[in-house]
């Protein structure tokens, strides 16, 4: 996990963990895999179909900070998006949500 990585002083300073973390330029795989909640190997599979840029370390993936929130930022818009849709075609089927 990404906590474990930060010097111990930033959290019992109380600093802004997120903070912390967009100073670290480079994620592991396991690091970004851990702040997107999937598996190392579900990530490995997204990298390698292009779902989001990395750089190889010899055999070592990393993944850029920025990348990654901006990654997240659009899978979290279009999973709302979706959301959205399904619950405005639930009120015109009138499924149960007139309250």
């Amino acid at each position: 996990m990404i906590i474990n990585h930060l010097p111990k002083t930033t959290l019992a300073q109380g600093k802004d963990v997120e903070a912390a973390v967009q100073g670290q330029r480079e994620l592991t795989s396991q690091q970004a895999a851990d702040r997107l909640n999937v598996s190392r190997p579900h990530l490995v599979k997204m990298l390698e179909e292009g779902a989001l840029p990395f750089t190889k370390t010899g055999r070592h993936r990393r993944i850029r900070f920025p990348d990654l929130i901006a990654f997240k930022q659009r899978r979290d818009e279009e999973s709302q998006e979706a959301m959205d849709a399904l619950a405005q075609q639930a009120q015109e089927l009138r499924m149960g949500y007139d309250g």
